[in-house]
């Protein structure tokens, strides 16, 4: 029995790296795996996704699903899933309960404000298995909140999608990110 996997984690928590190991676990395995991502997110380019570790593997579109045979593959993984629409999860459930496909999907829970993103709402919703994928603050707790930054400082306003990667966001504990602290030298030598 297939089933819908979110697995959720702050920025710089490995989800992509993880994403494409799972793409690799499945061919090692002589499987066919298909990382899929939303067409907005094209900072790696057309149709790859790369980690922050340097990992980077082929994907295809979510919007081109329709496109797609997917049951001639063995699992579809979505990576950057807070981008998808409920249209998009209900499409990806459906392909789960009705073609038998597993599906992994990995993305941010909530944004910067600590709302959740819409596709985030809807795997949380409807995922059969939510796992997450752990990450530290600087302090050394568990970074649950993603934190936007600009010249140095957290900021809390402004639109909810900005893509960008560690120029413009890092992970913090709840603490810290309630607090706008970003850390730093001079908070680690206190």
């Amino acid at each position: 029995m297939a089933k819908l996997y979110f697995r959720y984690g702050a920025m710089g928590s490995s989800k992509t790296a993880n994403a494409i190991m799972v793409r690799y676990n499945y061919e090692e395995r002589g499987q066919n795996a298909l990382i899929l991502k939303p067409v907005m997110e094209k900072r790696d380019g057309e149709n790859t996704v790369r980690s922050r570790s340097g990992l980077a593997a082929p994907c295809r579109y979510v919007e081109e699903l329709d496109e797609i045979d997917v049951e001639a593959y063995d699992c579809l993984i979505v990576d950057e899933a807070q981008f998808l629409t409920k249209a998009q999860v209900q499409a990806l459930v459906d392909i789960v309960d009705q073609k038998n496909v597993p599906v992994v999907a990995y993305g941010l829970r909530a944004d910067f404000q600590g709302n959740l993103f819409e596709g985030s709402k809807w795997l949380l919703a409807w995922a059969d298995t939510i796992e997450e994928v752990k990450t530290v603050c600087w302090c050394g707790r568990k970074a649950t909140c993603n934190a936007r930054i600009h010249n140095g400082r957290v900021i809390k306003t402004g639109e909810q999608i900005l893509l960008g990667g560690n120029e413009s966001y890092v992970s913090l504990c709840r603490r810290h990110w309630a607090e706008g602290r970003v850390g730093g030298e001079e908070e680690n030598n206190r």
